[in-house]
């Protein structure tokens, strides 16, 4: 089917340039085949994009989607404690339906803030488990039309957090890279318009890996085709753990592992170095920037223009909804908008930037090559986001609207030319089944963890 997006007056090609453009899109065969002023023909769907601005569709490069039913926990526990009061102790309470939800619970939130790639870092693989984590992610993801990454993690040791979490599930360095080559068989599909995408990501190497098996895993997964992702220096404990235990910073102690290059992207990046901001940008390696988590559990802020300024690829992520209570790529767009303003003036990030880090940047760090902007040939993953709600109007520059509102509200977006939200709503969901399973879940997790503490 043809679809054509018409009356475009606030249009974002989503280049680092920020450039802009008006008229009208036509797609078909999930791609974008004209731009410009063209005239709807008789047999294509139109869709209306007056008061709208229209974006690539945003890409949000990590997550953890088991988190959605775990917001609001501990709020006043910084990261390494509060690990152990959230994702460390409910672990165990996870069952298959509740990780379906979850994950629902993400993907809509996403959806409907703009996001149509969207990259999870599920780090929690057990015995324990009656099912296979891997596969309820992308059959949720496939039910709701996402452009979807799982970052497949996992861990050989975990950290010790007390009496507050059970052991973390952990499993040998061989059974991790079994698990991500079966995982990549099953899922991953190295075209450049896939749907389905694996990468191999350790949890945090420099806490759950040693190091002489950190090149081996890096072999492994270059040989499949594979990208690599981690958690990396997501607060001054992590750096400082590296240079105390290995005698160097994370950054170039990775380097010396062989997890540097074009195809790794790194989560948080907080506390980064001068020197470690210009390896990063030499090697290529891309920075997944999480300023709403990274602000809610007060880790500090990423030099995320630093990066940005050196050359490097910076792209945006909402992190788990349990670190931040929400995944809304409008809200992490406001916040890279402002915090980056906060601490080092009003020029250190603008608009057209940070939506550039929303789109280009995300898909670059993913190695999905045929999407990311709002050109003829290009995947046609859009988002037209609603100018009408209040915070909207009064703007004397409507189309930074999503950027700099605090929020983002789409009324129409696509992936690969499928509709997949429509009129403010997610195409085929049920929302207020989904709001009743999201209570039942949240109030049995609850119930669990109370039973299990007695």
């Amino acid at each position: 089917m043809s679809v054509l997006i018409d009356n475009i007056e606030h249009g974002w090609v989503g280049d680092a340039a920020g450039t802009r453009f008006s008229g009208a899109i036509r797609v078909e065969g999930g791609r974008i085949v004209e731009m410009g002023r063209l005239a709807p023909r008789a047999d294509e769907q139109v869709l209306d994009a007056t008061a709208c601005v229209v974006t690539p569709g945003l890409v949000n490069t990590h997550h953890h989607l088991f988190q959605s039913v775990l917001k609001g926990i501990a709020l006043d526990a910084s990261l390494d404690t509060w690990l152990g009061l959230v994702p460390y102790r409910y672990w165990p309470h996870i069952d298959e339906q509740t990780l379906r939800v979850s994950a629902r619970i993400g993907l809509v939130e996403l959806l409907l803030s703009g996001a149509t790639s969207v990259c999870d870092h599920h780090y929690v693989f057990s015995e324990r488990y009656d099912y296979d984590p891997a596969t309820v992610l992308f059959e949720e993801a496939q039910a709701l039309g996402v452009r979807f990454t799982l970052a497949r993690g996992g861990m050989a040791h975990g950290r010790d957090f007390g009496d507050s979490a059970p052991p973390a599930p952990v499993e040998t360095v061989q059974a991790f890279i079994d698990g991500v080559a079966a995982t990549a068989r099953r899922w991953h599909d190295a075209s450049e318009d896939a749907m389905t995408r694996v990468a191999s990501a350790p949890t945090t190497p420099n806490f759950n890996f040693a190091p002489e098996s950190l090149a081996a895993i890096a072999q492994e997964a270059r040989s499949l085709g594979l990208r690599l992702h981690a958690h990396l220096s997501e607060n001054a404990a992590y750096a400082a753990h590296t240079l105390r235990d290995f005698g160097e910073r994370p950054v170039p102690w990775l380097a010396r592992h062989d997890w540097l290059g074009e195809d790794v992207w790194f989560a948080h990046l907080v506390d980064v170095s001068a020197d470690e901001v210009r390896l990063l940008a030499e090697s290529g390696t891309a920075m997944a920037h999480c300023p709403q988590a990274n602000a809610r559990l007060g880790s500090g802020i990423a030099p995320a223009p630093a990066l940005h300024s050196a050359g490097g690829t910076v792209s945006l992520a909402v992190d788990g909804a349990a670190a931040n209570e929400a995944a809304d790529m409008g809200a992490a767009m406001y916040s890279a908008f402002s915090l980056h303003r906060a601490t080092h003036g009003v020029t250190a990030s603008d608009p057209a930037t940070v939506l550039h880090w929303a789109t280009l940047g995300g898909v670059r760090a993913l190695g999905l090559a045929s999407t990311g902007a709002l050109r003829v040939g290009m995947a046609a993953d859009i988002a037209l986001f609603e100018l009408s709600a209040p915070r909207c109007l009064g703007l004397h520059d409507p189309a930074i609207a999503p950027m700099v509102s605090g929020a983002a509200s789409v009324r129409h977006s696509m992936v690969a030319g499928n509709i997949v939200v429509r009129d403010g709503a997610v195409v085929g969901l049920d929302a207020a089944t989904l709001a009743e399973d999201a209570h039942r879940a949240t109030a049995r997790l609850a119930a669990a963890v109370r039973q299990a503490a007695t």
